[in-house]
């Protein structure tokens, strides 16, 4: 029960994560020190698609699978859940182009935001002499 539980849980986590890599860019719109943290996160993401890596979540959902007495993934975490299910898997590489797009239209805002705020806090330097 604790491994299915665990499978369940890391497959959520994962979900997350996917969310994160493809979103968290407008998140740091809202909160400017997550960039960081989203950098990390798209370029793990990116050396997954590049270099066909598995992710670590990969390994433990697999893990927890096998524990708790069901078939492991026999692909990796994108081709079972997402690739085919969410989109045919023709489109995958203008699912992976769009995610792209929208991670760099999340850094491009974010960088004019970041532009705005320091003009108009040089601005109001300027008026207060």
């Amino acid at each position: 029960m604790i491994f299915r539980v665990l499978a369940e849980a890391t497959m959520a986590v994962h979900f997350l994560f996917i969310g994160y890599v493809v979103l968290g860019g407008f998140v740091a719109w809202r909160w400017p020190w997550t960039i960081w943290l989203h950098l990390v996160a798209a370029g793990w993401g990116l050396c997954i698609v590049v270099f066909t890596l598995n992710c670590p979540l990969t390994y433990v959902e697999d893990w927890a699978r096998e524990r708790a007495g069901q078939s492991g993934l026999s692909r990796g975490f994108i081709d079972t859940y997402l690739t085919g299910v969410m989109y045919p898997e023709r489109y995958l590489d203008e699912v992976r182009l769009l995610i792209a797009a929208v991670v760099l239209v999340s850094y491009a805002g974010l960088v004019y935001r970041w532009w705005r705020r320091t003009r108009r806090h040089d601005a109001e330097q300027v008026k207060r002499g």
